[in-house]
């Protein structure tokens, strides 16, 4: 592995802060950047509240939560990212908008920086060809809450060396995660079988199969599923479940992955679950 000690994070939500504190409890400078100011205050809250949990569960020690939080610094600019060793994207899930970022990043960070993205469903290799280094550019896809779920897709595309994708899954080894090797196919592996999963559980409520609690307590008591499809939809966001099955439809063009018109309703009336306070189920 690369001699990796200043980690760049982009996007201060839920995902980005959360990779942002798993890197910082192992031992690595993190610099946890996003446009907007109160992103970063609520972020930097989230990973205090979640260190303090750890503390109470004698996971971590006091000493051990004040010096990750002294690892971690806050930045509204990618300028101070000129000097990462590796940097995560995790941004909103828009590919001009990723695309646009990465061809900053190309021309911010040294030559032999890996520029990796949280993205779950985007093409790595589009993302790639924004750069002048798509050998460089992989996709690194933590799953949520990221300081307790151990997988993390690494995405190689058309042009990922396999130095690059080695990097990677030393520095999952080093985070104390899994990494699992997937191809650069729409929706990857994870999301290529879960949103279908929930998409066909919305038609289920649409058409009147059953209600949100008995269409959950089916696949939670039926199949083991520690948490139903509607209310992990609602965890996920469901802005964020529409956005991937239209990577899924528009990318593989089969109509079995079209979005249910409840979803695109629901989306639209701004319902988009437990962060807006309402989706499949009412959140305070």
């Amino acid at each position: 592995m690369l001699n990796i000690k200043r980690v760049g994070v982009i996007g201060a939500g839920t995902m980005g802060n959360g990779i942002a504190q798993v890197f910082a409890q192992k031992g690595f400078e993190v610099q946890l950047v996003d446009l907007a100011a109160p992103a970063l205050d609520r972020a930097r809250a989230s990973i205090e509240k979640s260190l303090d949990k750890f503390v109470e569960k004698s996971k971590l020690t006091r000493d051990e939560r004040d010096a990750t939080l002294s690892r971690l610094t806050t930045a509204t600019s990618i300028d101070t990212l000129a000097n990462a060793d590796y940097i995560v994207e995790a941004i909103v899930e828009h590919e001009d908008t990723k695309r646009a970022l990465f061809s900053r990043l190309d021309t911010l960070t040294r030559p032999h920086v890996i520029l990796s993205s949280n993205t779950s469903s985007i093409s790595i290799t589009t993302l790639g060809a924004a750069t002048k280094r798509p050998d460089k550019v992989l996709g690194m896809h933590f799953m949520n809450p990221v300081p307790l779920m151990a997988l993390v897709e690494l995405i190689r595309g058309q042009s990922t060396s396999a130095e690059s994708m080695l990097t990677a899954a030393e520095l999952c080894m080093e985070l104390g995660k899994t990494g699992i090797e997937a191809a650069d196919y729409p929706g990857f592996i994870a999301n290529r079988i879960l949103m279908p999963m929930i998409n066909e559980a919305i038609f289920a409520l649409m058409e009147g199969v059953g209600t949100p609690q008995a269409i959950d307590a089916v696949m939670k008591l039926g199949m083991n599923h520690p948490m139903g499809p509607l209310a992990l939809a609602d965890f996920i966001g469901l802005d964020v479940c529409l956005a991937i099955m239209k990577v899924l439809h528009d990318g593989l063009g089969d109509p079995k992955y079209r979005p249910c018109p409840l979803l695109r309703r629901m989306v639209a009336a701004g319902q988009l679950g437990k962060k807006s306070g309402r989706g499949f189920y009412e959140y305070q």
